[in-house]
């Protein structure tokens, strides 16, 4: 009879849980949630200046909290208005070009019609 040694298994390192580790929930977060939302309850109840400003104040806290964000939309939105300011004006363009043939058309059309003849009634 043969014996063959078996070798020990060895356990990976795995670490232990901690459970002190308690996560911090992100109360500002939750302020400006909370302060929008009891915001648009008073205003659809009818209390228009309580539900304003107590949504206003949800957005400041907001605004306050993601003030990179606020930064980085600052920097952008002057070029998305020349964006929308270009737009407007290829629209107004357009809208010049179709009224200037429907006017050309009108011409037309007015001096070949012949002239109106009135209808006899039965």
């Amino acid at each position: 009879m043969v014996v063959v040694p078996l070798s020990q298994p060895t356990q990976a390192h795995v670490p232990a849980l901690s459970t002190s580790r308690v996560e911090v929930a992100d109360w500002t977060r939750i302020a400006a949630a909370g302060a929008i939302v009891t915001g648009g309850l008073l205003l659809l109840a009818g209390w228009r200046r309580t539900g304003m400003v107590t949504a206003a104040a949800g957005t400041v806290v907001t605004l306050l909290d993601q003030q990179e964000t606020i930064r980085s939309w600052w920097s952008v939105i002057p070029g998305f208005m020349d964006d929308v300011q270009r737009l407007l004006d290829q629209v107004e363009g357009t809208v010049e070009e179709i009224d200037a043939k429907r006017e050309s058309l009108r011409e037309i059309f007015s001096r070949h019609t012949p002239a109106e003849q009135p209808i006899d009634s039965f």
